[in-house]
Order: C-alpha cells, then sequence, then structure tokens
C-alpha cells in the first residue's frame, strides 16, 4: 500500500515548464490562447487582441504512430504579424545565429513565389534560456533588439525584426522594481511554478493561475512523464559528452600536436602543431561522443514507441541511422 502511495506522490510532482516538450505543450497548444497571450503581452509590452496557436502540432496525441512537430512555439498574433517563441536549456554554439536563423526562415515563409514583398508579415524571435549568455554578461535578464542606425540618429530600420532574449538564471540579480514587473513573475513560473512567490502571483493572475491546472493534467499525462523523462535524459546525456569530449579532445590534441609539433620543428611547429592538433582532437572527440549519446537516446525513444518523426527531432539522426539502431 506504501508503495503505490508513493508511486502516486512521484507522479503528482510537476513537469518543469523550462523543459522544452513541457513548454512546447504548455503554451502552444489549442485552447491555451489565454495563457499565451498574457504571457506574451508581458514579453513585448504591449495588449494584444488574439493570438493564433493552430500552427503548432500537438506533441500530445492518443495515437502513438501520429507524427510530432517541432518544439518551438509558434504564435499568429493579431492577425499580421508573427512570433516564434523557443525554450532553450543548454548553452549551444552560435546560439545568436540560431535565433536570427530561425527567424530567418519564419520571416520567409510568409511569401510564396508570385507574392509581392509587402506580403512579408513582421516577425519576432523570443528566446528564452536556462543559462546566462557570455556576450551578453552586462544586460538585465531580458534584452531587445532591432535593427538601428549606428551612428547618429539611431533610427530603427524595420519593425519586421524583433528579437527578445531573456536568461532566466539573471532574474535572482534584479533590482527590487523590477520585481514587480509582469515578465519577472511569469519567468518565476517557469523557474519553480510551485514556489510560494507564485502561489501569491496567482491571486492576482487568473493566467497563470490556469497554466499551472493546465501543467498539473499534463503531469498526470503518460506521455507527456516519457517525453520529459526522455529531455531530461538527452540534456544530461549532452551535457556529460561535452564534458568527456572536451577532457579526450585535449588528451588527443596534446598528443597529436606534440606529433605535427615535432615534424615542424622545435619551437614554431611546437606551438603551431599543437594549436592545430588540440582544435582537431576537441572537435573530432566532441562530435564522436555527442554522436554516440544521441543513439543511446534514440533507442531508448524506440523501446518506449515514440514516433520516428518525433525521434529525428530530438536527436538530429536521420531515418536510416534511427532504423539501424
Amino acid at each position: 500500500m506504501e508503495q503505490k502511495g508513493n508511486t502516486r506522490k512521484r507522479r503528482a510532482k510537476l513537469l518543469s515548464p523550462k523543459l522544452d516538450v513541457v513548454f512546447q505543450a504548455l503554451f502552444g497548444e489549442v485552447g491555451s490562447e489565454r495563457i499565451t497571450k498574457k504571457f506574451l503581452e508581458a514579453i513585448l509590452d504591449k495588449k494584444l487582441e488574439e493570438v493564433d496557436l493552430s500552427r503548432n502540432i500537438v506533441l500530445r496525441r492518443e495515437n502513438p504512430k501520429d507524427k510530432m512537430g517541432i518544439l518551438d512555439v509558434l504564435v499568429k498574433i493579431n492577425q499580421n504579424e508573427y512570433c516564434n517563441v523557443e525554450m532553450q536549456m543548454v548553452e549551444k554554439d552560435n546560439l545568436i545565429e540560431r535565433i536570427l536563423y530561425y527567424w530567418s526562415r519564419i520571416y520567409g515563409k510568409n511569401l510564396n513565389g508570385s507574392d509581392d514583398y509587402v506580403e512579408l508579415k513582421r516577425t519576432i524571435g523570443v528566446l528564452i534560456v536556462n543559462f546566462e549568455i557570455k556576450r551578453l554578461k552586462e544586460l538585465g535578464y531580458h534584452s531587445q533588439w532591432k535593427i538601428i542606425e549606428e551612428n547618429e540618429r539611431k533610427l530603427i530600420l524595420t519593425e519586421h525584426l524583433e528579437l527578445h532574449i531573456i536568461e532566466i538564471p539573471k532574474i535572482y540579480k534584479i533590482e527590487e522594481n523590477e520585481e514587480k514587473e509582469e515578465l519577472v513573475k511569469w519567468i518565476n513560473f517557469i523557474e519553480n511554478p510551485e514556489s510560494e512567490k507564485v502561489g501569491e502571483y496567482m491571486k492576482k493572475n487568473e493566467e497563470m493561475k490556469e497554466a499551472k491546472e493546465k501543467l498539473k493534467v499534463m503531469s498526470e499525462d503518460e506521455k507527456m512523464q516519457i517525453l520529459a523523462e526522455l529531455r531530461l535524459k538527452a540534456i544530461r546525456d549532452e551535457k556529460a559528452i561535452k564534458r568527456f569530449a572536451i577532457k579526450e579532445g585535449l588528451e588527443q590534441g596534446m598528443k597529436q600536436g606534440m606529433k605535427q609539433g615535432m615534424k615542424q620543428g622545435m619551437k614554431q611547429g611546437m606551438k603551431q602543431g599543437m594549436k592545430q592538433g588540440m582544435k582537431q582532437g576537441i572537435e573530432q572527440g566532441m562530435e564522436e561522443g555527442i554522436k554516440q549519446g544521441k543513439k543511446e537516446t534514440a533507442k531508448k525513444m524506440k523501446e518506449e514507441g515514440l514516433d520516428i518523426e518525433l525521434i529525428k527531432k530530438v536527436t538530429g539522426l536521420t531515418e536510416e541511422e534511427i532504423n539501424s539502431l
């Protein structure tokens, strides 16, 4: 009897909204319009007339053979602009270039082959990260970006491009007056929906209360539990692989650099050879380690009976690679 009670207690624990699969289901599913509208209003600092979530493919389907979609949240706002929201738990290389790339893909999809450029819609990219970005060290938890004239008048070139970057760990460094901001409250909810301060926020924020209720239901969903568990494992594996790859890469780089440096001759050859060897060794070690970790995750997802399309999206492996496991 006690064992059953403990099982229920474990299952009742809320899933973390910081996990991309949970975040997408919480803010991206049709039926979450009130929640997402309130959240985006806090980010964009303006009132929105309506939001449309119909372009997001639902991750949770009753039939496990159904195809599942990407983990971002795509929102159509007020019928004339788009907003793509991405939750990122693990620091990746070229993060800024990544958000620009995904913004450009959504922006370009607005235009068909025969359309005029006037048909392009204002597109907003929102990146929420669970780490601090080194390049933005001096900035606050929420930074907003546009294309502006650099020298004299600081004019905005176009309103079609707007990027928002939110760094969750920085909310612990904010000034006292910032704690009252609606966005800070929502980030606290994403950070820990069961905290006392979030409980206080919900007394005056019906949408946040609705979000927590939906999160409770999601946390009892067996498929969401599996997806969340696999994503957590993938994140842990990716972090461990990077640490291992760096260590192995350094060792391999030292050996390769020494060998190449000896051939090139004493002082200069040693310096240049070690530099090149270390770089190649690190890159090769990380590449091999990450690929092996992805294969292990894909194998586990196959054993759980998850759809091949979802496995491809989560791991980045090809269908042939997955089928060979």
